[in-house]
């Protein structure tokens, strides 16, 4: 079963209140048990897109779709689709009630100073995180200086006592040959707002979910529509949790 098959099958149901394709963010609100929930995706798209086949082939009417058809999306071959999707499905989830307030690069510092770290995608954090772990790489598509390229992934990936995935990559589709190469006894973490905090993905060998809640709503709506970036979106009303796998015993 995949990632997302898993998710797909336990969503509670809703109704689509409203849907915003941001600059950088995509906000999907639905209702759902007599409230609102608001579930957030990255926005990713291709430049063919613009003049071409449409990046959302029913632009306009997506708010007349059940929440549960939307949420399919996350199959669609455009990444656009396919985030619209995911905060679909960030949206219907049950909020887990063991989530603790911790940012994702708080929860990697914690492991330990003698840590090996591989980090898919340039976090705002890799300056403040480097000198708290004894090694980390940057496995970036647009490499920075001190990042690797992506295509190196084969040769560090296996090095990595943790492995954290930018939640990212479910959108552009390469989550699954990224996570494929973990070494067996590495921790993996799925990091960034776009991550659905489900219990389910510890299945599939995921150790530590570190994604968002928005809480404010409308506040976040705004800063989504007007190009907010997540800095600014964070601060109109988004709390950033990790969820950590049961220790077996």
């Amino acid at each position: 079963m995949t990632l997302f098959d898993l998710l797909l099958e336990s969503l509670v149901q809703g109704t689509v209140r409203s849907v915003d394709v941001g600059l950088f963010w995509t906000a999907v609100v639905v209702e759902s048990e007599g409230r609102l929930r608001c579930g957030l995706a990255a926005t990713h798209h291709r430049a063919d897109h613009e003049h071409a086949q449409p990046a959302v082939g029913e632009a306009g009417d997506l708010e007349q779709r059940s929440a549960s058809d939307l949420a399919q999306l996350v199959h669609s071959e455009s990444p656009t689709e396919v985030a619209i999707g995911l905060a679909t499905i960030n949206a219907l989830l049950p909020e887990p009630p063991q989530t603790i307030a911790l940012a994702a690069e708080a929860y990697i510092a914690r492991q330990g100073e003698a840590t090996q770290v591989a980090l898919i995608g340039h976090f705002p954090f890799v300056d403040w995180l480097r000198s708290r772990v004894a090694q980390l790489w940057v496995l970036e598509l647009n490499p920075r200086p001190g990042d690797y390229a992506a295509g190196q992934a084969e040769e560090i990936i296996p090095q990595a006592d943790v492995l954290a995935i930018t939640s990212s990559t479910l959108i552009n589709g390469s989550f699954e040959s990224l996570f494929a190469l973990r070494r067996p006894d590495a921790k993996v973490m799925l990091l960034g707002p776009s991550t659905p905090l489900s219990p389910r993905l510890f299945e599939l060998g995921i150790h530590v979910l570190s994604g968002s809640l928005v809480r404010e709503i409308e506040a976040v709506l705004r800063c989504v529509r007007q190009g907010g970036n997540f800095r600014q979106v964070k601060r109109c009303g988004v709390e950033l949790v990790t969820l950590e796998a049961p220790s077996k015993r």
